[in-house]
């Protein structure tokens, strides 16, 4: 018995032909769906990236307990299981968020690991001399910015890219391989996450005028480029995204090669979605989860049972059932810790009646497959929010020395072996609560464009809601957050979709524009870290707005000004702040033009 998984980082099932997509040049994935079973009701779990790939490790959600960060010592790991098992375990990657502080301790669970670079700002080769860099769309451009234009000279064909070193490696994995048996490999490559960056080959699938600034690695913030730049990006994501089915090709083409349908595993998988300015939104994780970022595409093949080629199943099933499925292949007993369970391919089993998922500090969000509940917090405040953990960092930082100033020691929960963790206060850039709970009825509404306001189905689904976090052995202070009750049924009082209506209806609208606001806006659409700087407007800016001394965001905004991160984060950069800021400067200016306005 053998297995093959094929990851991928930001697949977009709506994209892909055997979900619908009608535009996108993706045969490979048709192909796909022909010999396995496609999942129509899978979902994301914990979010983004590295808390996916703790779940796919763990078979456990972990986002009401833990940020960003790498596998705990307490934690299981399907692929550290299948070694100790003796099953040879192999990971083939260009996943550059293994190698940083937050997620140093996946790659190593492995029998053997091979990692390709250059991907996404890699802090890869070392220049000095400032690279070549076009006129770009983009505008927060933090150090990873510069660090990828100097990556993409050393990618100047498609044999460098590092998707296709990744799947070399894979496919020399398969050939070396091909007659043993008790092995798992695990192809990922990080693509088709931004930036969009493929060769011609791909980009002449989508001819396309378009004569404006290079643009293929949009910000996450909401749409404010043009319709033609976002069109282009469109492209450009889809270019990558059929040089991603020209990889996967390959891998089939070895398992029809050496007929390993007979004897091997195939699961073709993703982490989560991203927005291309559906709902005028960039991205994720700065606004709520919608359902092109967690409804999922997912494909799996058991070569013991044959009789599922190209079947489709309605089963509701998540990320977390993925190591179940593995080790259930192999024989291994899955652990108690672990809340999913093997994938049904050969028959339409209900794992589950409902999916939890959501991200640290966000909202946490259920569904049933028709109704997707998400649960915002009770206060503006977004508090208490608190991590737990025994490995402090951050994705690319330790932990700095105030956050742990006030830690304490945490009794355990039950997945933690009996071991106590720390407890550390909590942060969070992107607050859900300027966007309230939101109720959707995907039957009438699939493309989420008309929140509900339904008692009864609210409180149906925040039952199901607080029946799962209890299930996880959600903290306290998760309840306390989203106003739901640790103990005890869920009640009218409960509910917050009426209450908080008014705060959707009014976050979910575009920004102003620069001149709705005093001076032109023409301070908003400066470097904040130009205006930091400045003895004068600095004090100004964090009078306003103090959550831009933390060095943290700092890191995050780069050469953004105001009106950028405020479309990313208005929770952080409301819109009435900006006014007070755009008036108190304009005033200043008009004092400075007008010196003796300022002795009257």
């Amino acid at each position: 018995m053998r297995a093959i998984m094929v990851m991928f980082d930001s697949l977009n099932r709506h994209l892909l032909p055997p979900y619908g997509g009608d535009w996108t040049h993706a045969p490979n994935f048709a192909r796909l769906a022909e010999r396995t079973t496609t999942f129509d009701n899978c979902w994301a779990g914990s979010m983004p990236c590295m808390p996916a790939r703790r779940e796919i490790h763990t078979g456990r959600h972990n986002f009401l307990h833990r940020s960003w960060g790498p596998l705990e010592p307490f934690d299981d790991s399907m692929p550290e299981m299948l070694r100790q098992a003796g099953v040879y375990t192999h990971l083939a990657s260009d996943h550059p968020h293994y190698w940083e502080d937050g997620g140093a301790t996946y790659h190593g669970r492995y029998n053997s690991w091979e990692f390709f670079r250059g991907q996404e700002g890699d802090p890869w080769k070392g220049q000095v001399a400032e690279p070549m860099i076009p006129e770009d769309v983009k505008r927060m451009r933090r150090g990873a910015y510069r660090q990828d234009w100097v990556n993409r000279q050393h990618l100047d064909t498609e044999a460098k890219h590092p998707q296709t070193l990744t799947f070399d490696a894979g496919v020399e994995f398969l050939h070396t391989n091909a007659s043993q048996d008790r092995w798992f490999v695990q192809i990922e490559t990080f693509d088709p996450h931004e930036p969009f960056f493929s060769h011609k080959e791909y980009k002449d699938l989508y001819p396309h005028d378009y004569d404006g600034p290079h643009f293929d690695w949009p910000d996450y913030k909401q749409v404010t480029e043009t319709p033609d730049q976002v069109q282009h990006a469109r492209f450009e994501y889809a270019a990558l995204l059929s040089m991603c089915d020209a990889s996967l090709g390959r891998v089939l083409d070895i398992m029809d090669e050496y007929d390993m349908w007979r004897d091997t595993m195939l699961i073709v998988c993703t982490d989560h979605g991203f927005l291309l300015g559906e709902k005028s939104w960039w991205g994720k994780s700065v606004m709520p989860w919608y359902n092109e970022l967690v409804h999922l595409p997912l494909f799996a093949w058991d070569p013991r049972a044959a009789e599922s080629a190209g079947r489709r199943s309605a089963s509701l099933v998540q990320t977390i059932d993925l190591a179940p499925t593995l080790l259930e292949f192999f024989g291994v007993d899955r652990t108690g810790d672990m809340q999913g369970a093997p994938l049904p391919i050969a028959a339409d089993v209900q794992a589950r009646r409902a999916g939890l998922f959501g991200i640290h500090g966000g909202h946490v969000n259920v569904t049933d497959g028709r109704h997707v509940y998400m649960r915002a917090p009770v206060s503006p405040q977004n508090q208490p929010l608190e991590e737990f953990t025994l490995m402090p960092t951050h994705m690319r930082a330790r932990f700095g020395t105030d956050e742990l100033a006030d830690l304490t020691l945490a009794d355990p929960f039950t997945f933690t072996k009996g071991v106590r963790t720390l407890r550390i206060p909590g942060r969070s850039l992107m607050n859900p609560y300027q966007f309230g709970t939101l109720l959707f009825d995907l039957a009438t509404d699939p493309g989420q464009l008309d929140p509900i306001q339904d008692d009864d189905v609210e409180r149906r689904m925040a039952g199901l809601m607080v029946e799962l976090m209890r299930d996880n052995d959600a903290p306290a202070s998760q309840f306390e957050r989203l106003g739901l009750p640790v103990t005890g049924p869920v009640t009218e009082a409960h509910l917050l979709v009426g209450a908080q209506r008014s705060l959707s209806r009014e976050n979910l609208e575009p920004l102003p524009k620069p001149e709705d606001f005093a001076g032109g806006g023409a301070a908003l659409l400066v470097p904040v870290r130009e205006m930091l700087a400045d003895p004068v407007t600095g004090p100004i800016l964090r009078r306003h707005l103090p959550i831009l001394g933390d060095t943290e965001v700092l890191q995050m905004i780069g050469d953004a000004a105001l009106l950028d991160i405020a479309a990313a984060a208005r929770g952080a950069v409301p819109v009435d702040k900006l006014h007070a800021i755009a008036t108190e400067l304009a005033a200043l200016t008009a004092g400075v033009r007008n010196p003796a306005s300022t002795r009257q």
